[in-house]
């Protein structure tokens, strides 16, 4: 009896081997390593040209001036040294500049949220004669470059009238040029930073929802907006996530509109337009005098404007180390993958 099962299993050990030595599972063995390899070097490198530049801005934040001129010192410091961090925190007037900008990005997020919610529900749900044309306008204004109604945008605020009411009571219209108000207001309006881009993100996720969600709220007695606020958005909490996300950092780093309406670097990414003249100017007095000559050396304001770099993008760096769970998650359920 047990030669005969013995007899019975030495052929299934036998084709067993034969595969194993057969060129065919080779290949496929070496065609499995080699797409391993392949796909370690693809995201390797990808993510190595992509952290590369917040490395090098690392590695220079903490060197100290004798590190800069030694030729040794490529890469790590010989004496990590926090002294070009408390310059440029002087300089660039840190903490009331990362404040304007924390609250700017705040509550043009909200406005542009609220805003883009609506209007993508509007052109989900809501159909009337025009609507198509009317969301193809707003596809239309990502498509359109902000540089070709930059002029019309600011004589717009420079002059900013509604009906000529202001100019009535006022005689003259605002000038809402150098404050915080075309932000606001075009956020609050739609027309902020990659507006049309937030209202496409909204309108796809909502025609993935089923109507009869809605409908069995209508059902039970629920209005319009009663639907809208404790069926809709409860379910729109990804969609809202990336558009959140989206329009804080999108609007933390905007130099484009911030240089244009405001006249003095009050937010982070206007400051850093003027960095270099920042910290010159402060190294140069402000009791600093001792660092004057160090002006002139371009080695020692690259080092300054790196380390400014840096300081500018670190709240970004650290929110995204909290979010980036949520982010990713956000991102694959509101229709912007797959």
């Amino acid at each position: 009896m047990k030669s005969e099962v013995a007899a019975e299993g030495q052929p299934v050990k036998e084709r067993w081997l034969q595969r194993k030595a057969s060129a065919s599972y080779w290949l496929e063995a070496a065609k499995k390593w080699s797409w391993m390899i392949v796909r370690f070097v693809l995201i390797f490198g990808i993510s190595f040209i992509i952290i590369y530049p917040i490395l090098l801005k690392l590695s220079i934040a903490f060197k100290s001036r004798e590190d800069l001129y030694d030729s040794m010192v490529i890469w790590v410091p010989r004496a990590l040294t926090l002294e070009n961090f408390k310059l440029v925190y002087q300089a660039m007037n840190y903490p009331a500049v990362l404040l304007n900008t924390l609250l700017l990005s705040g509550v043009v997020m909200c406005l542009t949220t609220l805003t883009c919610v609506l209007a993508g529900y509007g052109f989900s749900r809501i159909r009337i004669r025009g609507s198509g044309l009317l969301f193809a306008a707003v596809i239309f204004t990502i498509l359109v470059p902000t540089h070709t109604i930059m002029v019309p945008l600011y004589l717009n605020f420079k002059s900013f009238d509604i009906f000529g009411l202001f100019a009535l009571m006022r005689g003259e219209p605002l000038n809402l040029i150098n404050t915080y108000w075309p932000f606001i207001l075009s956020a609050a309006l739609g027309m902020g930073v990659k507006t049309g881009l937030y209202v496409y993100i909204f309108r796809q996720f909502f025609k993935g929802i089923p109507r009869e969600i809605e409908e069995a709220a209508y059902v039970d007695g629920a209005n319009y907006f009663a639907t809208f606020m404790r069926v809709v958005l409860p379910n729109a909490v990804p969609a809202m996530v990336t558009v959140m996300l989206f329009s804080f950092v999108w609007q933390w780093n905007d130099s484009f509109f911030t240089n244009m309406y405001l006249n003095e670097p009050k937010v982070m990414s206007s400051m850093m337009a003027s960095s270099a003249y920042s910290i010159a100017t402060f190294l140069s007095g402000g009791g600093q005098a001792e660092m004057a000559r160090y002006v002139q050396d371009p080695f020692f304001m690259s080092m300054m404007m790196n380390t400014s770099v840096l300081m500018a993008i670190l709240p970004l760096i650290i929110l995204y180390l909290f979010v980036q769970r949520h982010f990713v998650e956000s991102v694959e359920r509101s229709g912007l993958v797959g």
